[in-house]
């Protein structure tokens, strides 16, 4: 008998391999302690290599979907996802998945730092719902650079339609803070240059954290976020939607509520109150001046080809008629009001 046919006898227990009964005895004495121990550790060591094997088999083929611990993938180096605290969608996802099944596989690279675990390029809903119903997942592994990651994840999402505008504006400004050439940016999002540079001013021009609050908001498109970016620039606009956001009415509402809202709040300060406008003509019908009426002033304004110098004419007497506005307020005259 050979020296490996020995161990494995005494080790593995392979079935089918016997041993003369003094060898019988010696395995009985020697199953005990660190030697059983070790044996186990051999044992997990054995099947361990022959899952990994079975792994590299059917990648090697060609059958590249396989069933995945989900505790070993990780998340992907650039989010593309917004949370949301009222998802129906994912609620349905998990239930789909629990009657029928995985049907779409996710995709994974192997981790490029840490043996044995992965990475995911696309399918975290997927996985999300995996992990829920406490089962693997079914995944696809392709050998992936980082720009062929984010072009992969993006160009899914696409497809599937899943991103709104605001995840794909984040997105973008994700990609260009973690360094990413425009050009893999571009072929990620399936855009050109001029949506591109929309989609991160956009993205910039809101508070991220305000953006998480309110969620995907999949129903407002790019020019209703153009319009919020607008609006939040405002005086005392973002004074208004911090108080919102931290309501119950916001808390409830699901991601395109929540934007209504915000949106709305912005947008009031959007509009000013127009200044009421009144004209002064001259006995000759000309009109000379123009008198502009705002809440926090008033403002005359001359036309100098209708009433040459009068403007200046009508500064040189301010300290007059102040004089005479303040003997009329003080004594009460009709011009009082």
């Amino acid at each position: 008998m050979s020296r490996k046919d020995a161990i494995d006898s005494l080790f593995l227990k392979k079935p089918g391999t016997s041993l003369p009964p003094a060898a019988d005895k010696i395995a009985a004495r020697v199953r005990t302690g660190a030697i059983s121990a070790m044996g186990s550790s051999l044992q997990e060591m054995a099947e361990g290599a022959k899952a990994a094997a079975r792994l590299q088999e059917q990648l090697a083929s060609g059958d590249a979907v396989v069933s995945l611990d989900p505790s070993k993938i990780d998340g992907s180096t650039i989010a593309d996802r917004l949370p949301a605290e009222i998802d129906r969608g994912f609620d349905q996802l998990v239930m789909s998945i629990a009657e029928n099944g995985q049907q779409v596989p996710i995709l994974v690279r192997p981790h490029p730092e840490t043996a044995g675990r992965y990475q995911i390029a696309y399918g975290r809903r997927r996985l999300r719902a995996a992990v829920k119903l406490g089962r693997e997942v079914r995944a696809i592994v392709q050998t992936l650079s980082d720009d062929d990651l984010v072009i992969a994840q993006g160009r899914e999402n696409l497809d599937r339609a899943d991103l709104s505008f605001i995840e794909k504006a984040l997105f973008a400004k994700h990609l260009e803070d973690a360094g990413y050439e425009r050009a893999t940016i571009i072929a990620a999002l399936s855009t050109d240059k001029a949506d591109l540079s929309r989609f991160i001013s956009i993205a910039r021009s809101i508070p991220e954290n305000l953006v998480s609050k309110i969620g995907p908001a999949p129903k407002a498109g790019r020019a209703r976020w153009a319009t919020l970016a607008e609006g939040l620039g405002r005086p005392k606009a973002m004074q208004l939607v911090e108080s919102a956001v931290d309501t119950a009415e916001f808390r409830k509402a699901d991601s395109d509520a929540r934007f209504a809202l915000v949106f709305r709040l912005a947008s009031k300060t959007t509009s000013k109150p127009s200044p009421k406008v009144k004209s002064w003509t001259t006995p000759l019908g000309k009109k000379a001046a123009r008198i502009e009426h705002a809440a926090a002033r008033t403002a005359l304004i001359f036309d100098e080809k209708q009433a040459p110098a009068f403007g200046t004419f009508v500064a040189q007497q301010l300290d007059r008629l102040y004089d005479q506005f303040m003997e009329t307020r003080e004594g009460g005259g009709t011009d009082q009001k």
